[in-house]
């Protein structure tokens, strides 16, 4: 075979094979995209369980069929239409939604789903897009026993022994120093009497403040009348602010300071929530319950000393109960502690994972967001 003929028909070879792989190469990437276009028009799976105000299910019309509203709700409404998904939401249990998720039944989980990292060993979640706490809830005592309390209080009752204590140092100091040369403050003729003026003297310095610097005729009880002078100033401001939190915090549950209060007291939780499973890790034996209002109407009816739960589901709660009447005397006490961080709920490797938290991130920088916020949870 001539030459020049061999080596066209090797240029005609390369020429065939290298169409066909751009061809094959072609119809992958065809292929891919038509894939992706085909798994983003599919229909996602979305579940939710009740989490007022995160997650609210209810029967417009006695309609069987619950509507769902909230700030969850509202998240999921604004992520879907921002990427054009089409999904179906179905409302289950907590443990039920969690176990649905990791067996990949339910792509996206909404409601107040704390990111934990148990959880993330079988699930994704997205982006946090609410942050909180866990809180305790107790009902305030009546006045009799709240008055009861504050007598008996520890911190009340050291506070009054100081004063005395302090009362019986400055009087009889000031005794020794102008009992003989000050007729003025010490008039009564016994020794008894003007020992008693002594302590009311000094009792006086400690509650009232300084007395006039010419009261005393000495020059060292003048000289440390102006040294008490400060000195008792910055006592009864210290004094006035501990009694102060002592009163408030009495009114409320003045034994209950965190959650180790909590060992001797009969506890409530909902079952399978981060609160629980809190509880549980800290030996803390407590009731469950499978929605709040069972928790609270336990707590009002005094089946439960205390409950334990999200701080903002608790405040929402209450604030609505409140509205319309119910649970006054049930308050949330002012300590927090172990940080909770909502988050969208996803089956691992899941194809949505950015696009979702992406548009997450857009929703939370939105004024719509701020003011859903500010409905549920401002103070009125």
């Amino acid at each position: 075979m001539p030459p020049l003929l061999r080596s066209i028909i090797k240029l005609c070879v390369f020429c065939y094979l290298y169409s066909m792989a751009s061809y094959s190469y072609s119809s992958s990437v065809i292929n891919a995209s038509s894939s992706v276009i085909n798994a983003s028009s599919s229909v996602i799976h979305v579940g939710s369980y009740h989490c007022p105000p995160f997650v609210m299910s209810v029967h417009p019309n006695g309609n069987p069929q619950p509507t769902s509203t909230g700030l969850s709700i509202l998240l999921w409404q604004r992520i879907a239409n921002s990427l054009d998904l089409p999904y179906q939401i179905q409302n289950y249990a907590l443990q039920d939604l969690l176990n649905e998720i990791e067996a990949g039944n339910v792509e996206v989980g909404i409601s107040c789903i704390s990111i934990t990292p148990e959880r993330e060993l079988v699930m994704d979640f997205s982006h946090s897009f609410y942050e909180t706490h866990l809180a305790i809830a107790v009902k305030e005592k009546g006045y009799w026993r709240s008055f009861l309390q504050l007598i008996t209080n520890s911190t009340l009752l050291i506070i009054i022994a100081s004063i005395l204590l302090i009362a019986g140092l400055i009087g009889w100091l000031f005794y020794k120093l102008e009992h003989s040369v000050n007729d003025k403050l010490y008039s009564m003729p016994s020794k008894r009497a003007q020992l008693l003026e002594a302590f009311i003297l000094g009792l006086l310095f400690i509650t009232k403040g300084p007395f006039n610097y010419f009261e005393f005729k000495t020059l060292t009880g003048r000289v440390i009348t102006v040294i008490l002078s400060i000195t008792s100033t910055l006592f009864i401001a210290s004094i006035t602010a501990i009694l102060a939190s002592t009163f408030t915090l009495g009114l409320m549950n003045s034994d209950i300071k965190g959650p180790y209060d909590l060992i001797n007291l009969n506890v409530g939780a909902k079952v399978s929530t981060t609160s629980s499973i809190y509880l549980t890790n800290l030996g803390i034996v407590h009731q469950t319950f499978s929605n709040i209002d069972e928790m609270l109407m336990a707590l009002h009816e005094g089946k439960v000393d205390a409950i334990v739960d999200d701080n903002a589901i608790l405040r929402y709660k209450l604030k609505q109960a409140k509205q319309v009447g119910r649970y006054q005397q049930i308050s949330v006490l002012p300590y927090q502690f172990e940080k909770q961080n909502y988050g969208l709920a996803i089956t691992n490797n899941s194809p949505y994972t950015e696009q979702l938290n992406r548009a997450l991130l857009n929703v939370r920088q939105s004024p719509e967001w701020q003011q859903a916020l500010n409905q549920y949870f401002a103070e009125h």
